[in-house]
Parts: C-alpha cells; sequence; structure tokens
C-alpha cells in the first residue's frame, strides 16, 4: 500500500499534534535521563537502541500511545466491492469535546436578525485602515427588543464598517398562559414593539457617543416567502443632526420556525395605519385636554404664565414628560437606592429622570422637579415624600441631598425659621409615571412652598386617566419601550490594576522628564485601598467609617523622621492620562508626584468600582513617604 504525498504529509502532521498532546517528548526525555544515570555505575556499558526502546515499554509509554491511536476504515465510495479496505490516515481522539447546545426553546418562536454590514458613513470616509494592535474608534450597535438586549463586537470606525453580527430574539406573548404557546401570525402581527437598534461610537480615550437610534418595525418579515429578508435601513443622526443621515446598515431578518402561511403586504400595512391612526387620535385627544387643562391654570393667577411647568418635552417630537419616568427595578445589580446615577452621562433633565425612575422602583414616593437655581438658570432635581410628610431633594448631579423645611410667611417676625439649605430658588411643577402636579402656591419660592399635593389650592394636577391614555407602557406605538438595566460587565479588579499600571508608567515618565528617580513603595500602596472603599462608601452613603484604621496603618508603615502626604480623586472615566492630567492641575498633587527629598517612596493606588450599565465610579489615591530634611 502507498500514500500520495499529500496524504502521508497529513498524516504524519496529526501523528505530530497527537503527541504532542500527550507530552510525549518531555516523558521520553525523563526515560533517557533515567536509563543514563542507572548505567552509569561500575559496570559502565554503552546505551544502544534497544535498551532505550524496552526501557519505554517498560515503563508503558509505547502501550499509552499506542492506545490512543485507533485506526478506522474510510467508507467505500469508488472502490470495487470485494476491493481491499483503506486504512484511514487519521486516528480518532477518544476525548471528544462535547459542543454545548444553545439554549432555545423549540415550542416558541424565534426572529434572528442579522447586521450585514454598514456604509455611507460618510463622517469617517478619510479614516485609513488601522493597523494591527492600533488603538482606534469603534462602533458597537446595542439592541434591544421586549426585555432582550444584546450588543455586538466592536469594529474599526470606517466608511463602511465590518458590522456583522446576528441576534436571536425570542417572540411570544406576556399574557398568563401565552408564554409556552408558539406565537402564529395574528399573535406576531399584534405585537406593535419594535427592535431598537442603537449605534454607539467609542474613540481612543473610551469617551463614548450616540450615533444614531433606530426602532426597526420587524412584522415585514411576516410576508416574506420563507420567513426572510433583507433590506436596508438609514441612521439619522441626534440632536440638532437629527435629519442629517449617519449611515446605512444592511439588516437581514427572518423566522424560526418560518410560518406555513405568510401573511400579505396589505393586512400589514393595514394593521400599521390602524395604529398609526389610533396612537395620533390618543394625541390629538390629549394635547386639546392640555390646553384646556392650561388656560384654567393661567385663569387662577396671571403670574402663572412665567412659572417653570412644563407638560411636554421635545426629543425629536413632542411627549408628555411623564412618559420619560417608569419605574424602573434594577434588581441584585443594584444594591441600594444611592447617588450612582450621577456616573453616567446626561443633562440635569436625563439624571433627574433617571433617579426619580429608580426610586420609584426602591418604592419611594418619588418625584422630578422643574424650576430654577440660583440667578434664574432652569434647573430639575428629585423630591422624595416620606410618609410622615418629610420632604428631600436630591440632586443626581452631584450627589448631594437636601432636607427641606418650609418658610412660614405668616408666622411671627421674631419666630425662629428654618434656614434653606438647598441651591433651588423656584418651582414650577412636579411628575413622575403617573402625575403631573403645577404649584398653585402666591409665590413659587422652594424655600415658602409646602409640598402637600393633597391640597388642590396648593397644587393643580392633571388627570391620572388623560395621562395614562398616552404615558403608560404600550399605550402608544409611538412610545418606545423602556429596556431593563443590565449589569456592569467590567471586571473591577481588572479595570483597577489596569488603570494602576497606566498610571505608575505616566508618573515615572513625568519624573524622568525632571530628571527624578521613581522608587514605588507596594506596601504603601496596598495601605491605600482601604481608604478608597471607605470613600466610595461615604459618598454613596454619607457614612464614613474605617478612617481611625487607615491612619493608624499609615503611621505604623511611615518610619520615625519621615512624613507622609496623600491625595484621593474621585473620576467617573477610566482614561488614565485624562486622570493624570486633571490631577497634575492640583498643587498638592503635584508637590506629591514631583517630590524631591531623601529615601522618597512614592505610592499609588486605583479602585474601579462598577454599577448597572457598566457605569463605573473611579477612585485614585497618590501618596508620597519621603525623610525630612531641615
Amino acid at each position: 500500500m502507498s500514500l500520495s504525498p499529500e496524504r502521508a504529509s497529513e498524516l504524519k502532521q496529526i501523528i505530530h499534534n497527537h503527541l504532542l498532546k500527550m507530552n510525549i517528548h518531555g516523558r521520553i526525555r525523563e526515560v533517557l535521563a533515567e536509563t543514563v544515570r542507572e548505567d552509569h555505575g561500575p559496570a559502565h556499558r554503552s546505551l544502544s537502541q534497544a535498551d532505550f526502546l524496552r526501557a519505554l515499554q517498560h515503563r508503558g509509554i509505547i502501550d499509552d500511545v499506542m492506545k490512543d491511536l485507533q485506526f478506522t476504515q474510510e467508507v467505500l465510495t469508488d472502490a470495487e466491492p470485494g476491493s481491499p479496505p483503506k486504512p484511514a490516515t487519521h486516528f480518532v481522539d477518544k476525548n471528544i469535546t462535547q459542543l454545548k447546545k444553545t439554549n432555545i426553546d423549540p415550542s416558541r418562536r424565534h426572529l434572528y436578525l442579522q447586521v450585514l454590514g454598514g456604509k455611507a458613513f460618510l463622517e469617517h470616509l478619510q479614516e485609513s485602515e488601522p493597523l494591527p494592535g492600533q488603538v482606534c474608534s469603534t462602533f458597537t450597535v446595542y439592541l434591544h427588543f421586549r426585555n432582550q438586549r444584546f450588543r455586538s463586537k466592536p469594529v474599526p470606525c470606517a466608511c463602511e464598517p465590518d458590522l456583522r453580527e446576528g441576534f436571536l430574539l425570542e417572540i411570544h406573548r406576556e399574557g398568563t398562559g401565552e408564554g409556552s404557546k408558539m406565537a402564529d401570525g395574528t399573535t406576531m402581527l399584534s405585537l406593535c414593539d419594535p427592535v431598537h437598534l442603537v449605534l454607539i461610537k467609542t474613540d481612543t480615550s473610551s469617551e463614548t457617543m450616540l450615533v444614531s437610534s433606530y426602532f426597526l418595525d420587524w412584522r415585514v418579515v411576516l410576508c416574506s416567502p420563507n420567513g426572510k429578508t433583507c433590506f436596508a435601513v438609514e441612521l439619522m443622526g441626534v440632536g440638532s443632526e437629527c435629519k442629517v443621515p449617519a449611515g446605512v446598515l444592511t439588516v437581514g431578518l427572518e423566522l424560526y420556525p418560518p410560518l406555513t402561511d405568510t401573511l400579505s403586504d396589505d393586512i400589514i400595512s393595514t394593521q400599521q395605519s390602524l395604529e398609526r391612526q389610533r396612537t395620533a387620535e390618543k394625541e390629538r385627544l390629549f394635547l386639546v385636554y392640555a390646553k384646556q387643562w392650561w388656560r384654567e391654570f393661567l385663569q387662577i393667577r396671571p403670574s402663572h404664565q412665567s412659572k417653570m411647568v412644563k407638560i411636554f418635552a421635545q426629543n425629536g417630537v413632542n411627549r408628555p414628560v411623564c412618559s420619560y419616568v417608569h419605574v424602573l427595578r434594577a434588581g441584585a445589580c443594584w444594591r441600594a437606592p444611592d447617588r450612582r446615577p450621577a456616573s453616567g452621562k446626561g443633562d440635569c433633565e436625563d439624571h433627574a429622570t433617571l433617579l426619580c425612575s429608580l426610586l420609584l422602583g426602591f418604592g419611594l414616593d418619588a418625584y422630578v422637579c422643574v424650576g430654577t437655581k440660583a440667578k434664574g438658570t432652569p434647573h430639575t432635581w428629585v423630591l422624595t415624600r416620606g410618609t410622615d410628610g418629610s420632604i428631600t431633594f436630591w440632586e443626581s448631579l452631584t450627589a448631594h441631598r437636601y432636607v427641606h423645611r418650609a418658610i412660614d410667611p405668616d408666622a411671627p417676625p421674631l419666630a425662629p425659621q428654618p434656614k434653606p439649605t438647598s441651591p433651588y430658588r423656584t418651582v414650577g411643577c412636579v411628575f413622575n409615571h403617573h402625575t403631573f402636579r403645577a404649584n398653585c402656591q402666591p409665590s413659587d419660592a422652594v424655600e415658602l412652598c409646602v409640598f402637600d399635593f393633597q391640597n388642590q389650592s396648593r397644587w393643580k394636577a392633571m388627570s391620572q386617566e388623560a395621562l395614562k391614555s398616552v404615558c403608560a407602557p404600550g399605550s402608544t406605538t409611538s412610545l418606545p419601550p423602556l429596556p431593563p438595566l443590565c449589569a456592569p460587565s467590567l471586571d473591577p479588579a481588572a479595570a483597577s490594576n489596569q488603570l494602576e499600571l497606566e498610571l505608575r508608567s505616566l508618573v515615572s515618565e513625568h519624573r524622568k522628564d525632571l530628571d527624578l528617580a521613581t522608587l514605588w513603595d507596594d506596601q504603601l500602596s496596598y495601605l491605600l485601598s482601604s481608604a478608597l472603599s471607605a470613600y466610595e462608601l461615604e459618598r454613596c452613603s454619607g457614612v464614613s467609617c474605617g478612617n481611625e484604621e487607615f491612619q493608624d496603618a499609615v503611621r505604623r508603615a511611615v518610619p520615625d523622621g519621615h512624613t507622609f502626604k496623600g491625595f484621593p480623586i474621585h473620576f467617573l472615566h477610566r482614561n488614565a492620562r485624562r486622570a493624570f492630567a486633571t490631577c497634575l492641575r492640583s498643587p498638592f498633587c503635584e508637590e506629591i508626584v514631583c517630590c524631591r527629598g531623601d529615601h522618597v517612596r512614592l505610592a499609588v493606588r486605583v479602585r474601579v468600582f462598577a454599577y448597572p450599565e457598566s457605569a463605573c465610579a473611579v477612585w485614585l489615591m497618590f501618596a508620597v513617604k519621603y525623610r525630612s530634611v531641615l
């Protein structure tokens, strides 16, 4: 029997890989070393090849190799019957790795959405293809559909980005007893929830930017033959560029399993038209009611015309402000109703509505307040009412809380009055997900305001039924569904170590430019960890703890005659260069980093605290100890 050169080469490579897998070379070297030592005796003789093979066989190595090699016979194809079977040119590995099966419920319908590439992202027309290992800006697609969230792998930004990803979405009704039934064509036609596609750009400094947001009506696949369709989606910009195209994505949709009887185009277009008409009618009726309510509000006092009462908010389209607040439950990924929304991005309205939604999810009676700060600057913050009637203001931008006590304007002149503690000057209205109330009191000054919402003479409320018709989840097709919060995907320990290494390198380079040597004290760096944990706890809960133990540990680590200096600082990003540049603006930190003296030992410690949606709070501390010289 002879093998072709290609098959012989293939067989040699397979056997070679198998021997490497068994570490056969290492075992042979061990046997050779033992055999040589045994033969170095008084009756020393040269070691022959036969002696070495016997030693290998005696230790069972040859048997182990042959035991794992099992030759099989190829299936006869073109060979004539009765011809001798050809031996296989590969062995069968008994240790076969079983592939994990995807957890798909065969009794449910699924939608497979594929992003098949992008084009016409003209903003990146001049960008060259990045070199291997080069840090570059990236695009990432995020997707939300009926409480299911996914994201794609980041790809380099380009005029035609290589965005190619597949997402398997489950389609089912949420009614009682409906979850185990496979959705048919009629059922899926009634599901008006769109697929929300969001394109995010991440630059080289890890800063993120919203490029586009698109709501995809996936029901076009219901009329496609074989349950498959492919089309282009034009993504528009956001904000002031909402009418400027940002780029085009090619999207493919496929139903699993496909419908036996597809729907016609007319049925789908009729359903979509009815939904738009129903939504438009609800919004028209609410607008009529809102105008009548506003006229009644102005008739109470002419001065109400200038109050900060905002019924609608502009976000591409006019929507009632109550539709931006939802009861948001974060589950186990959020531990307490504290101040962590300050770790995100956005203006005061974004932060306030998010914080109010979270506080409602924690069972508090929370409202968004619209008013002004010093110098009449418009501002938005959050208010909570306790069961005892106490009022607390929450500032989501700075993570501060203020207890409100109203001043009684009718009190005697010498009667003690509470001093205002909050930075807010006026309040025009308050709202949450089902309530909107305008301030009817003679003065809209916060210090004089009484937040007794049941008193109709002080607060004019809108009809909850009217608000529910346009603000409740699923009430209109123009109201996008709220995605659930995701647990953090960031590894805090790895992120802390990486950021600390980058800061050490930056400090060493900075001191090298000043002709200064850099010596690090790892033990002192370790001692700073407890302080950073205590700082984050105090920032979140307002409770200070562990400071005495930290000071005692530092005293023990710093010898007599030495001086210790430390500089802690808090960030909401993980960009080492930005953080270091900010720290150097502080004269105290610059004094630590550029310290000169005898026995100078530097320390730096970073702690990254991860929160939902991969928001993070970063604490870092620079420290130095040195011998004081007079």
